[in-house]
């Protein structure tokens, strides 16, 4: 085996470091929610689990991943359960830690054919993740993601209701 002059094996090292690093994003924050939804009738109670992470990788990205998981496994009556069923992701950004939070981008993903066709889904899919269009980054600024859920139960009678998430944490510098 021949072996490299050290000055060779040095650089090729820091070559190495340089890429790694410019491929690993700057930052993430990830919070996480989760809510009961009980069913009118003999549908399964459910319960949902939502992730907003905010991440920097030379833009300003956010995502919200939501899975689901039926509380009892005994699923007697698997029809429609949900009328409408959608989430809406935002990037947000603030002037300082403490003020107020202004929406730089947002999207609304309808959710309801696949949360009704679905009593339970575990998996990281582009199915279950809505994605807010990235923006430019800006470190002056305190960015953030969250989300709301707006969804109407089927025969319930109750009209929408409206989940708002816990946000990330704050990404800044």
């Amino acid at each position: 085996m021949r072996k490299l002059p050290p000055a060779v094996a040095t650089g090729g090292a820091a070559a190495v470091a340089l890429v790694a690093l410019a491929a690993a994003p700057a930052s993430a924050a990830t919070a996480d929610s989760q809510f009961d939804v009980i069913f009118p009738g003999k549908k399964p109670q459910t319960t949902y689990y939502v992730q907003n992470t905010a991440g920097n990788s030379g833009s300003m990205t956010g995502k919200s991943v939501m899975h689901w998981q039926i509380v009892d496994d005994q699923v007697v009556d698997n029809s429609k359960r949900f009328t409408s069923f959608k989430i809406t992701t935002r990037i947000e950004e603030r002037l300082t830690k403490s003020s107020e939070d202004h929406v730089v981008t947002s999207r609304t993903c309808d959710w309801t054919k696949l949360v009704n066709d679905n009593y339970s889904w575990n998996l990281l899919e582009d199915a279950n993740t809505c994605a807010a269009p990235p923006t430019v980054y800006d470190g002056e600024v305190w960015w953030s993601t969250d989300s709301t859920i707006v969804y109407d139960i089927e025969g319930d009678g109750r009209g929408p209701i409206t989940k708002e998430l816990t946000g990330s944490p704050l990404i800044h510098g």
